[in-house]
């Protein structure tokens, strides 16, 4: 796996399949990380306006000394935005914030409001609403390509069936122990790239016994094994570390796993998320 690998977004946007996660790293600290990974060789960075860091990603994107062309930039909508007026004033926010002309990608960032998340009410007009202000931003050239994470199959299809750009990307949260195997094809078979987030899982699975095993037999550690499985699925990978020494390692994947131990990894279960079940997305609702 070179670190410069790309895939292509349904509209003919190029994106790399391996980004920087930024989550929980301070807005006063992200723009070092941020350029550490650049100079390593990362080309595309993942923020959104939940992580209060956009200001510092925009920093060293503009700073880092590579042309803007040459990197891609994702960043998401805040889940409580679910009106047109709403989304249209935080794109432009999110630009302004971030002292950038265009974004890469801009993903609606969950189908509910956090703290509604996994309620029954699924906000599909709101997000409609919110999605034709980012297909206006499309066709305005301030956003190159538009997405959704954390979305369910309903939620797609509101999407699908409603909008007249279809959703090129969902990110979502996948890894070994834990791939929602049935949701990844469904967006598949509508034509979108799959992205996923904490592809290292969070909390036990580093200490995972049948994991490990598999790692040991390539040589590798359980991050790079979890970040491979993830990449040969055919999906992006999305980690997340501020330290350079993992930047390094989790680019370093220049092995293949064999078919059986696929099979093996795609079999495990490994959904304790420790002290991050309190976020919503490992609260397992």
């Amino acid at each position: 796996m070179n670190i410069a690998e790309t895939a292509k977004l349904p509209n003919g946007v190029t994106i790399p399949k391996l980004a920087l996660g930024t989550w929980m790293i301070e807005d006063d600290v992200v723009a070092d990380a941020v350029r550490t990974a650049i100079e390593i060789g990362y080309r595309h960075i993942d923020t959104a306006q939940a992580y209060g860091n956009e200001r510092g990603v925009g920093e060293a994107i503009r700073t880092c000394g590579v042309p803007r062309e040459e990197l891609f930039v994702q960043s998401k909508l805040a889940a409580e935005v679910k009106d047109n007026e709403g989304a249209k004033a935080a794109i432009d926010q999110s630009l302004e914030t971030m002292g950038l002309d265009y974004i890469d990608l801009f993903i609606i960032h969950s189908p509910q409001p956090w703290a509604e998340w996994g309620t029954d009410d699924r906000y599909f007009e709101g997000n409609l609403a919110a999605w034709k202000a980012m297909e206006e931003a499309v066709a305005a050239g301030k956003l190159r390509a538009i997405g959704v994470s954390n979305f369910q199959k309903p939620d797609l299809d509101n999407l699908i069936e409603n909008a007249s750009v279809k959703p090129m990307i969902l990110q979502l949260l996948a890894h070994v122990g834990n791939t929602p195997f049935e949701l990844i094809d469904y967006a598949t078979s509508k034509d979108m790239l799959v992205e996923a987030y904490s592809p290292i899982g969070h909390g036990k699975i580093l200490e995972n016994e049948d994991i490990k095993a598999i790692a040991d037999k390539y040589e590798v550690s359980v991050p790079q094994l979890c970040i491979r499985y993830i990449l040969q699925l055919g999906m992006l990978a999305l980690p997340k570390t501020a330290t350079p020494a993992h930047m390094k390692s989790n680019a370093d994947l220049g092995f293949d796993i064999s078919a059986e131990d696929m099979d093996t990894l795609k079999s495990i279960t490994a959904k304790d998320y420790g002290d991050a079940s309190m976020f919503p997305v490992y609260s397992g609702k």
